[in-house]
Parts: C-alpha cells; structure tokens; sequence
C-alpha cells in the first residue's frame, strides 16, 4: 500500500491550488500563510475541524476527507523520576517526557522529593536523571529517597527497568557519584538495567541529547503493522528548544560597591545590573550568571608553559571559552599519555597519589610538573568550556525596576607557591568597572520562593554572600505589602567591617517590616560565634515560629554553615518537642516535604 504526500501548501510561494488566486486575492493568500505558519500541527488539525464545523452548520455539503497523520500508537507506561538541585536535571526530565508523549508513551515526570522506594515497583520502566550535589551528595529534595533506597530494608525491584543519566561536576573528586550510586543499587535490588550509566560534566546538553534520543529508541522497539499506510515524520529533538538555557541578556554595571570595609580582609562587592531592553523576568530566590574571563596573566603563563606563547588567536580563546583553573582526573591521565611523563603517569594510575596531587592545584600545575610544547588543539582538547557562574539575585524588581544587583565575594588563596583567584569574583573584583557590558542569562529556582500567601512568616538564615536573596525577599514583601512577619539570621566576621547591607537591614528593621534579626559575628570576641548558636539561643522563639506555619529558608555554604544548620535545627526539634532524634529528622522531612525548609546551598 502507498501513500503519495503532497507538497506542503505552506510552504513559502507554493500555491493552494491551480485556482487559488482566483478564490482568494494574495493579500489574503498572505495572510493565512503567516498566520498558520506559526501554527502547531494541534492548531492546524483544530482550524481543520473547524471549517469543516461550519460547513456543516451551514448545509453545506461535506469536503473530501483531509487525510491526517494518526497519533502515534500509546506505549508502555514510562516514569522519569528526577533529583535536581539547580533545576538542570528537572528540566532534562521534563524534554525528555515531551520528547516520549510525542513518540507514544504514557509518559510523566516524578520528582524524587515525592517518591518512594516502594512506588517503584508498580512503574514499570523508569528513566533516572540525578545530579550530584557537593562532594557526592543527592540534592536536597532527594536526600529522603536516596536514604531509602540505598537502606538495608528497600523493597526488591525485579520487575522494574530503568536507565541512568548522571549529571556532575568534574571539579568535585566524586564526580556523577549520585547517578552512579543509583544505577549501582537499583541493580542490587533486582531491576533490570536498559543501558550502562551516562555521565555528564557540566556541559551536560549534548550527552544528555543523546541519551534521552538514544534510551527511547531502545524501548521504541514494537513493530509496525505491515498492513498500514505509514506517514514519517521526524523524530523530535532530544533537547527541545524550551529546555535550552536561555540566550543571554545584555547588561550594563550600573554601580560596582565593595561593601566590606577598607580595614577588612574581606572583599564583596555589591554590583547593580541595568538592562536597556527591560531586565529578565527574574523574581526573588532567582539567579542570574555570566560566563567570566580569565585572568589574564594566567592566560599568559598557561600559554608560556605549553610552549605556545604569542599566538594571539589562541589567547583570545583561553581568555573566554575555556576554563583554565579546573584540573580533573581525566586530564592527568590524558596530558601523561599525551606527554609519556613516567611520573605523571604512576600519579594517574595510583588513586592516593593522584588525589594528594589534584589537591589545591590548577591546569597551570599541570603543564608544570612536565613542560611540553603542545600544538594548539591539543591544548584546547585538555580543556573543558568555561562554565556560567551563578549568584543569587539580590533584589525585586519590584524595587528597582530594570536593573538586577548582585553580591559577589571575591575568592583568593595560596597554594603550592602560587597565588590563587577565584575567575568571575576575580573578574568582578579586579577587572570589571562601571559602565562595561555583561552578558547575563537567568537561572529560574522555583524551589526557593516566596510563600505564595503574603501573611506567612518567614524565617531567613544568610551568614555572608548567602544574605543576598533575602534582601530581594524583603524588598518584595515590602513591595507588596505582605502581612507576614520576617526574622533574618546573619554572620560575617566583625560589625564593623563586614555587615554586609547594614543599612537596608536597620531601616526594614525600625520600620517594621524585619520582625527581627539575630547577629553572629565570629571574631568580635576571644571564642567564635555562628548563626547555628544564635539559632539555639532562639530555639523556643524559633519553633514557636515553625508551629505557625513560618517557611524557612537557608542560603550560602554548603561544606560547614548548611550542614551546622541542619544539626543545630534537628537539636531544636528534639529539645522543643520532646521528640527523639529519628522522630526529629522525619519532623524536617516533613517540614521539606510541604515545601517550609528551603536550602539553596553552593
């Protein structure tokens, strides 16, 4: 059986018939070519129903039948279940369930924060997407499942079958350790594993394509009937275009504030962003990145190392397409094959040497520890694209309209006899002034919002940079005239030198809208103080709080302010409420679960 398909009569200049001019004059021709080239195939196939509708209200005798593609055939059922942190794997989820709809599937999306071991065994095939949080932690909002799962009593799974897509960061040692680790133990508890874990590095977009393209074909496989006239149409894009990261706005820096002292040994500075086309619809609990330059005289040494100094072209590469600091165990093993140094080559090979050599070192230490003169695409095929960096947004734009203010820390340290700077606080810090352009993209975090109704309490805990996004918050809420009462919790090192946004935090309070605020100034006296003790010495006003219905919110280092945090509102719990420890981390949980402990954690 054949089909002939016609050429599309929307295509550009192509007639809608021999006596089309005829029935319609060309400014109408015109006009339905634009408007129905915008149109979906649902919209063209409604508008076709339609006009055969009005036929028919009319008397009108039928039209010849328009032969349109049949929906595809429905699949099996299909899970994608998604641990996300910064939004990315979430997102990955929700093309790769639009991308299986379209093929079939009775597809949804499942985030790992409302899942259960136990509800697994009933989905059939499931496709994993995780990232990896910190030193090869699950995110936040999957720490409960990922517990589950990997305890001694998780339920088997034997009739399960799934695919990991891990996504991580190659800075970390434990890279992808999150996927990995769930591909590891659905095995061990039964489930029958489709396809080997894939691995993504922070340029996750084109491995991640592949897999979400490469997995539905595998379990794409019924036959078709033989008998049936088939249309084909291509296959969707494994990453649709509402998935990609937004292109980038320009920006101008409107106001450049170092807003540490000059006596401190601190640097933060506060950078106001104005926007000439409008600024990103970004709201508060948002963040907004842009990908920096290198510095540039390591760019030089980099370059002088590798034998290839004074190629220009190549500079101007490894100023801003590059990162040059990151080194990874995958480089030390590919420069000490490319090279044949018999000594990077046993670091490689020995898991404790290498590690004691990755500590504190960057690329430039690297080219060091064996000179060797390099063409320029083995250089740049050593090197991995210079990653965005995000901050979080410090304002509403309720409050200031078209622009959008940061608060950037400048990072700096010593190590192995060089000096170390972070590459866009550095940037921002050292090389970047008022009135010069910055291209920025906005990184939605729907996870650290405002609660919707403005009556709720809030309580912020924001020890140094992590303060940032509760200034947006308050300028919000003052915006809005929101009714909920507000207590922040802030540490730096001294009052004097490091209080970082004094002012707006003195007059919210004296007017109001901060209900309060508890101060922790670590080196303002002999034995060092941090928001967690503040917190305990609060711990009845604090849980008081919480039992009327205050969401809470944590914002800033991960390694030691989070995790102290977590301790110190667990010990609160259990001191408040007479629970026991067990009974106070599921008291959390449940507390995560409804969405009132927040973290944005880096």
């Amino acid at each position: 059986m054949s089909t002939t398909i016609a050429r599309n009569p929307l295509d550009a200049g192509a007639p809608f018939g021999p006596d089309a001019g005829a029935r319609l004059g060309d400014d109408q021709l015109a006009e339905i070519r634009r408007l129905l080239a915008a149109a979906s195939r649902e919209q063209r196939l409604w508008l076709a129903g339609y006009l055969a509708g009005l036929d028919q209200a009319a008397g009108l005798p039928a039209s010849a039948p328009v032969a349109t593609a049949a929906a595809p055939a429905q699949k099996a059922k299909l899970t994608i279940l998604y641990a996300t942190e910064s939004g990315n794997a979430e997102a990955l989820a929700a093309t790769a369930r639009k991308t299986a709809q379209r093929l079939g599937f009775q597809a949804k999306v499942l985030d790992m924060a409302d899942a259960t071991p136990a509800g697994l065994a009933d989905l059939g095939t499931v496709l994993v997407i995780a990232s990896t949080w910190g030193e090869g932690d699950p995110p936040q909002r999957a720490e409960a499942f990922h517990a589950a799962l990997m305890a001694a009593d998780a339920p088997r799974l034997a009739g399960l079958r799934y695919a990991v897509l891990a996504l991580g960061d190659r800075a970390y040692a434990r890279f992808c350790e999150t996927g990995k680790q769930f591909d590891a133990r659905l095995e061990a508890l039964g489930a029958t594993r489709l396809a080997p874990v894939v691995e993504c590095d922070l340029d996750y977009k084109k491995p991640a394509a592949a897999w979400i393209d490469s997995t539905l074909r595998l379990l794409d496989d019924k036959p078709a009937d033989p008998g049936a006239a088939v249309i084909a149409f291509p296959r969707p894009a494994a990453i649709e275009d509402e998935a990609a990261e937004p292109l980038p706005v320009a920006a101008e820096v409107s106001e450049r504030t170092n807003l540490n002292s000059s006596r401190s040994d601190l640097e933060t500075w506060h950078v106001a962003l104005s926007f000439a086309e409008g600024a990103p619809a970004y709201e508060p609990g948002d963040a907004i990145g842009f990908v920096p330059t290198n510095q540039p005289a390591l760019v030089d040494e980099v370059l002088r190392t590798a034998g290839l100094a004074g190629d220009d072209a190549l500079h101007a590469a490894l100023s801003r397409d590059f990162d040059i600091t990151l080194l990874t165990r995958p480089q030390v093993a590919a420069y000490a094959a490319l090279t044949g140094d018999a000594t990077l080559g046993r670091i490689a090979a020995d898991e404790g040497l290498l590690g004691d050599f990755l500590r504190d070192r960057q690329f430039v230490d690297l080219l060091a520890a064996a000179p060797h003169t390099l063409t320029a695409d083995q250089l740049t095929g050593l090197l991995r694209p210079q990653p965005a960096r995000l901050y979080s947004v410090a304002s509403s734009r309720k409050a200031v309209g078209d622009e959008a203010h940061l608060l950037v820390a400048k990072v700096g340290w010593e190590s192995h006899g060089r000096a170390r700077t972070g590459v866009a606080s550095g940037q921002v810090a050292d090389r970047l002034a008022t009135g010069d352009a910055l291209a920025v993209t906005l990184k939605p975090n729907p996870h650290f919002r405002l609660p919707a109704d403005p009556a709720t309490p809030v309580i912020m805990i924001g020890p140094g940079t992590g303060v940032a996004p509760f200034r947006g918050f308050l300028q919000e809420r003052e915006a809005i005239g929101a009714t909920g009462r507000n207590w922040l919790f802030f540490g730096a090192r001294r009052f004097t030198h490091d209080f970082l946004y004094q002012l707006d935090w003195q007059e919210w309070r004296a007017a109001g809208l901060l209900t309060r605020i508890d101060l922790a100034f670590s080196r303002d006296q002999p034995e060092k103080i941090y928001v967690q003790q503040r917190m305990w010495e609060a711990r009845r006003e604090l849980w008081a709080w919480l039992q009327d219905g205050a969401v809470l919110y944590v914002c800033g280092d991960a390694k030691a302010m989070a995790r102290d945090v977590h301790a110190a509102l667990l010990a609160i719990i259990a001191d408040q409420s007479g629970a026991s420890p067990e009974q106070a981390a599921e008291t959390l949980r449940t507390l995560q679960r409804a969405g009132r402990y927040k973290r944005d954690v880096y």
